[in-house]
């Protein structure tokens, strides 16, 4: 920033959306330039004209079916060296756009309304907020997690510099900051909705509010700082380049400068909702307001405006019109006023507002220190009916609508509030209200009357009828309602003892070369002795193998003679399923034939309640090639898969997830089975982390080996999406599970998946998975847990 005493001053105004600009961020290419969003459904790159102070819009980019909300730049990557452009709109898509083409390379979909914030990071990783109450992480086109804790919508995003730390600002009044996707703390102070968030160090970050104040935090939770100036809502934050020195947009009509920590200069514009800024590398000012125009301020006596230019801007400013009731002045008694003589005696502070009255006419001037003089900011008018449709700037629990009525439906009786938007039926919009509010139904006509008679000749433009107003919500406010994820208790979920109970052994892994890891027979070797990475990556996949047939059939047997009888076995078919364990089993030379499939096919179809022992015979028969061919092959491979996924269902019996996902484990011991799981694998591990909610140690090493045994797979191949996928569910994973048994099966999975990927080493370092798992590094039992985690953050 320039020295002290400096004064920002018009550098130009910028024409070209035809509705409010909602959002802005200064961009990396070109150089200097910026992009702003609007109303309009567009984004627009704009570059610095060399000829004169201006800027050329340089192209106009298309990809919203509604207004679009926020913006910001995803940094260069080798795939793309000039970063990218990314928006978010009220369609609740975000559009991914490249600096040079006007349709959008790629649009993330997966939110449920609004998408008002984004945030890039490091390693090429996004951060959206949105009114359907949650945040959501991406990276390239893929959602890694989504953030759920907030009650209300998230109108603020921020990453952090420190890797996997993020904030979101909500309407709830709170702030929270997020650690690899878990919610580490809740910042309240602010008493209403969040608008904006700015970081200014690894360890501070600013807020600003509906409560027309900016608070300064420590990330460890205190308050450092609350700053007043605004007289009505705050919208938007952005720090200067290199100091602690910011800038804040609000609904009264204003820019504020602020260093070292009070309000030094403030400008006014005309137009009531000055929603956005950014500041540029040169420490320019880009602000967007609800009249559509862009305008630049520059401290830079070379880059201010023409005095012709700057005179122009005055003048529109001293024709705008100021409603009294928005307080932005004050309360105001014309009756009281000094005449045009209190305009003699110079202001005391830059941004001072003093009102005249002339001609029976009030108006508005704000003190220019700079300029020694009072500038004209506006006249002051009874009621313009034009200042309530700003887009709809009046919040009703944490949305904007165009209008918030109080309705008092009789004297003695509390009020109510109605909120309304233009797009919005009346008639609909009083039924609601009424049904809301428990009220009698015969004041339809009423309500309906009274709000078309308050919003004559309010028009938007005209909108398809599926989409809401995205600024305004359309009357639609959902809280959030994510239910919590139930904790079972991790008892024996199985028939008891004495009896068949799947994997109540240790699971039993064969040794591939050298010491194995899983069997635990790791010798612990003293720090000071080179210790060899034996644990990855790990080549071959890791299955479950442990049986024990004679009391798998039991089982079986048991529970035939219970099932109903379209379910029932005859003796020929246990027979048949003995010796298709046997088979399977190595106890017997034979290959496993397509009668003994077929039974075994009529078996998994069981009851859920009693399919157990049959999903068991299942798990160690897919492990033959025979079998894993005959049921991964091309032909059969749906049904097989949407069984297996039907049994990962969390609210369904903890005995079948366990089988299920041990079955999936041990798929990939053959090529058929290897590729059925890969062209699978969304379905397959969003389906399966949903089994991490129990507390059940069993199904959490299963669920661990089976991130395993893809990590496996896409070491061997180039999947980024694949990657992400993984690392994120080991992310997630890692926050809940206790086992250190799945704990080192995780680490293995990482450490296989971030061997020899530069790529998938900064992604796993942008969720934090790094700091995730320092603590392993001190385990001191098994000692495979401390070895194989120090080999992992070696590599991050």
């Amino acid at each position: 920033m320039a020295g002290e005493g400096s004064t920002f001053r018009l550098r130009c105004s910028l024409l070209g959306h035809a509705q409010d600009v909602r959002g802005l961020t200064r961009g990396l290419f070109p150089e200097g330039g910026f992009v702003s969003v609007s109303r309009d459904r567009t984004a627009r790159l704009w570059a610095p004209d060399g000829l004169n102070r201006g800027f050329t819009e340089m192209h106009c980019m298309s990809g919203h079916s509604n207004f679009v909300s926020c913006v910001c730049i995803i940094p260069p990557s080798d795939l793309y060296p000039r970063g990218l452009i990314a928006t978010g709109g009220n369609d609740h898509n975000i559009c991914i756009f490249t600096v040079d083409n006007p349709a959008p390379l790629y649009v993330l979909k997966g939110h449920k309304n609004t998408v008002c914030s984004l945030s890039s990071g490091k390693f090429g990783t996004l951060l959206s907020g949105s009114w359907d109450t949650t945040a959501k992480v991406w990276l390239n086109d893929r959602c890694m997690m989504t953030l759920q804790g907030h009650t209300a919508a998230i109108w603020a995003v921020k990453i952090l510099p420190e890797q996997g730390l993020m904030l979101t600002g909500s309407a709830d009044k709170t702030i929270k900051l997020w650690k690899a996707g878990r919610c580490e703390r809740t910042f309240t102070g602010h008493e209403d909705c969040v608008r904006g968030l700015a970081i200014l160090s690894e360890t501070e970050f600013l807020s600003c509010a509906n409560d027309a104040s900016v608070r300064r935090w420590q990330i460890s939770g205190e308050c450092l700082q609350v700053y007043y100036g605004h007289t009505n809502y705050i919208y938007s934050i952005s720090v200067f380049p290199r100091c602690k020195d910011f800038v804040t947009t609000g609904e009264d009509r204003s820019l504020r400068i602020w260093k070292q920590g009070e309000c030094a200069q403030t400008i006014r514009l005309p137009a009531q909702s000055v929603w956005c800024c950014c500041v540029l590398d040169n420490g320019d000012i880009v602000v967007g307001a609800s009249d559509g125009i862009i305008r630049v301020f520059t401290e830079s006596l070379e880059r201010t405006a023409s005095a012709e230019e700057i005179q122009a801007f005055e003048n529109e400013l001293a024709q705008a019109s100021i409603d009294p009731k928005t307080g932005d002045l004050g309360d105001i008694n014309a009756d009281d006023l000094p005449g045009r003589e209190h305009l003699k005696d110079p202001g005391t502070r830059d941004g001072q507002t003093r009102l005249i009255k002339d001609n029976g006419k009030v108006e508005a001037y704000q003190w220019s220190v700079s300029e020694g003089r009072w500038i004209k900011i506006g006249d002051v008018v009874g009621s313009s009916g034009a200042t309530q449709q700003t887009s709809g700037k009046v919040l009703f629990e944490g949305k904007e609508y165009d209008y918030v009525f109080t309705i008092d439906v009789n004297e003695n009786g509390p009020s109510y509030k109605l909120p309304y938007n233009i797009t919005d039926d009346p008639w609909l919009t009083a039924y609601n209200f009424l049904q809301k509010n428990d009220l009698n139904p015969m004041f339809l006509d009423q309500v309906a009357k009274f709000i078309m008679d308050n919003t004559k000749g309010q028009t938007l433009l005209s909108t398809s009828n599926q989409f809401s107003d995205p600024f305004t919500g359309a009357g639609r406010y959902v809280p959030g309602s994510s239910s919590g994820s139930s904790t079972i208790s991790g008892a024996d979920p199985f028939t008891g003892a004495g009896r068949y109970v799947p994997g109540s052994a240790s699971n039993a892994v064969t040794p591939v070369g050298g010491v194995d890891p899983f069997t635990g027979m790791g010798a612990y070797q003293s720090p000071a002795a080179k210790v060899e990475n034996i644990y990855f990556p790990k080549k071959d996949a890791v299955t479950f193998d442990q049986a024990n047939p004679t009391q798998i059939l039991g089982k079986l047997k048991e529970l035939n003679g219970s099932a109903a009888e379209e379910h029932k076995l005859t003796e020929d078919d246990l027979i048949i399923l003995e010796k298709l364990l046997s088979a399977t089993c190595n106890t017997s030379a034979e290959t496993p034939t397509a009668q003994q499939l077929q039974t075994l096919w009529r078996a998994v179809n069981w009851p859920e309640d009693i399919v157990f022992p049959a999903l068991d015979i299942l798990r160690l028969s897919v492990r033959h090639p025979t079998v894993n061919e005959n049921f991964c092959s091309e032909k059969e491979h749906v049904q097989f898969i949407i069984l297996l996924l039907k049994f990962l269902n969390p609210k369904g019996k903890q005995a079948n997830q366990l089988l299920a996902l041990r079955a999936l484990c041990n798929c990939f011991v053959s090529h058929a089975g290897q590729k059925l799981m890969m062209e699978q694998r969304d379905e397959i591990m969003t389906q399966a982390i949903e089994t991490k909610s129990g507390n059940n140690k069993n199904i959490h090493i299963a669920l661990a080996t089976l991130t395993l045994n893809y990590a496996v797979c896409l070491h061997k191949v180039n999947n980024v999406e694949g990657k992400a996928q993984c690392l994120s569910v080991i992310s997630t994973v890692m926050e809940v599970v206790q086992d250190l048994e799945a704990i080192f099966r995780l680490l293995v999975a990482l450490g296989t998946l971030i061997s020899d990927d530069t790529n998938a080493v900064q992604l796993a370092k942008s969720l934090g998975v790094d700091s995730q798992i320092k603590k392993y590094a001190s385990v001191s039992e098994p000692a495979k847990v401390k070895e194989c985690c120090r080999f992992v953050l070696s590599l991050l």
